[in-house]
């Protein structure tokens, strides 16, 4: 009969082990107070997808403003100047017909 526990012992161990459930019940409330809901993960989520389209879309309006710059640079400036240079080459480069 030593070795049977006494019944404030088990009492003790019995209030130990319920201490310990509702320490671990609190826990699991804490942690599911912290879990998104699904509506709002969704919402969320489509959120992000119209911002990432949104920016992809003004990306390629930039990248297409950067080639209409460049085209308008040779256009307006390149060609004209090749065009007012390349004569006075030719003409100093054969002497200017003396």
């Amino acid at each position: 009969m030593p070795d049977e526990p006494t019944l404030g012992e088990v009492v003790r161990r019995f209030e130990d082990r319920f201490a310990d459930v509702r320490d671990d019940i609190a826990q699991i409330g804490r942690r599911l107070d912290e879990k998104v809901d699904q509506r709002i993960y969704d919402l969320r989520h489509e959120a992000l997808g119209a911002r990432v389209t949104t920016l992809e879309t003004l990306r390629e309006k930039d990248a297409e403003k950067l080639v209409a710059t460049r085209r308008w640079l040779i256009g307006a400036v390149i060609v004209p100047l090749v065009g007012i240079l390349l004569p006075v080459i030719i003409l100093l480069t054969r002497g200017g017909g003396s």
